[in-house]
């Protein structure tokens, strides 16, 4: 069902919990999906919110945690024993998910969790996983998958693939290892049951498979599964042993926190800031930039400062300081937008970039080109100023060639130099566009009105 939000059914829940009344509260919640009990627990208090979760049974509970914000949920497991922990939670989560938890609690609450464990393999799998980086495959991979060996028949596989199907929620692909749990490719459900039974598995197998080394980044990641339209994506070692999968549903994540993590630095805001954060948390986080933005205006009063001189005896000038700063950071913005959008999505080759670049280039001069003759044409018909006309409009066609160029090649050297390039855009590529701006405005000026 439609899952909507709305005041009454909260304060109704809200006198339910009140009362107590632990039936009522169930069967209000039973249709809704974890996302939206989840949703429906922001809007009680803390109080209230951990009453309803511990009524919810292990499963459902599990499910439930995962979508509940991540300070929250720090906040929740903290007061939780780590017998609770493990057999309320983790030990209903895919490996993935319960790693993700677990690497929210302190060491020494994560090693009790998992002596509390019953089952000591999934216990295994988990504390392997949390050794890899979150960022990386190995991190967000999952563990439970369906693999058979190249040198069963067809009725081995489906024996071993209805066992080994218990444990996991859906299946994509099966996978076809070697005796040394190499990855060999993928099985054909469709093949496997229209083959004959005594079939070997080896005649079947696809070679080629896709796949990510444990440490490859979750940008290679996501990367791979949208170039090849992939909905599941196998993980493996070094030397090529199978050692986990990983699922569409976390690749959107992972695409969904790039870039929201890139819009936030695009305007100026550094660290990862979620919707529970604490105001001074949220404030810290965009101090940074503020600052360089601060100190970028600083030098731009003291570009003009030491041009009072022009400024004085040609106070026109002055009206077309702001048009001149804001042309220069919208095109700077514009170009290196484009770049880091390039370089998001798996642009690598030089030959790529280049005619990006080319392109991007010969877009700011034709935009150029086209703002200098119209900012020409109106302050020949409306200030009959000519050299006010001719120091605006060539200081404008210069501006915004200088502004493309440098939004465009910034991001470039960042990548290279393994900076995220998203902090190339908003308030650094502004902040150092209106500084050259002004320098190059006051320059050109200065040669038209040979003012000293």
């Amino acid at each position: 069902m439609k899952f909507e939000l709305n005041r009454e059914f909260i304060d109704q829940l809200v006198e339910l919990i009140a009362q107590k009344a632990d039936a009522e509260i169930i069967q209000s919640i039973s249709e809704f999906h974890a996302a939206d009990i989840a949703e429906i627990m922001e809007e009680l208090d803390s109080e209230e919110a951990q009453y309803l979760f511990l009524l919810l049974d292990g499963e459902l509970a599990s499910d439930v945690l995962i979508e509940i914000p991540e300070n929250d949920r720090k906040r929740f497991l903290k007061a939780l024993p780590p017998d609770v922990i493990a057999h309320r939670f983790i030990e209903f989560m895919e490996s993935d998910d319960a790693a993700d938890v677990m690497a929210e609690l302190d060491e020494d609450v994560q090693d009790e969790v998992l002596q509390q464990m019953e089952d000591k393999e999934q216990a295994g799998d988990i504390a392997d996983l949390l050794e890899y980086d979150e960022d990386t495959a190995g991190g967000i991979m999952a563990t439970e998958l369906v693999a058979v060996n190249e040198n069963w028949t067809v009725q081995t596989c489906l024996k071993e693939i209805s066992i080994q199907a218990e444990d996991i929620d859906e299946i994509y692909y099966v996978y076809v290892v070697d005796d040394n749990l190499v990855l060999r490719g993928v099985l054909s459900l469709k093949k496997l049951i229209m083959m004959p039974t005594h079939t070997p598995i080896k005649s079947l197998v696809t070679e080629g498979a896709h796949s990510v080394r444990t440490d490859a980044s979750q940008e290679e990641v996501a990367q791979v599964m949208e170039k090849y339209d992939l909905v599941a994506l196998p993980v493996v070692d070094q030397i090529g042993r199978l050692k986990g999968r990983i699922t569409i549903d976390d690749v959107v994540d992972i695409i969904r926190e790039e870039a929201d993590k890139d819009y936030q630095m695009a305007s100026g805001i550094s660290g990862d800031v979620d919707e529970g954060d604490n105001v001074f948390r949220r404030a810290w986080t965009r101090i940074p930039w503020l600052f360089i933005g601060m100190c970028g205006g600083i030098v731009g009063a003291g570009v003009l400062g030491s041009h009072s001189s022009q400024l004085t005896q040609i106070p026109a000038m002055a009206f077309f300081i702001p048009l001149i700063a804001a042309m220069a950071g919208n095109v700077g913005v514009q170009s290196s937008s484009i770049i880091v959008q390039s370089l998001a999505s798996g642009a690598r080759s030089f030959d790529s970039i280049g005619r990006k670049l080319i392109k991007e280039l010969s877009v700011g001069f034709s935009t150029a080109l086209l703002f200098s003759i119209l900012i020409f044409l109106y302050n020949f018909f409306f200030t009959g100023n000519m050299r006010l006309t001719y120091s605006v409009s060539i200081t404008l066609f210069i501006v915004m060639i200088f502004a493309s160029l440098f939004g465009t090649v910034i991001p470039l050297v960042l990548n290279k130099l393994k900076i995220d390039p998203a902090v190339a855009t908003g308030p650094f590529i502004t902040t150092t566009n209106d500084i050259l701006g002004l320098i190059i405005y006051m320059t050109v000026a200065k040669m038209f009105f040979d003012v000293l």
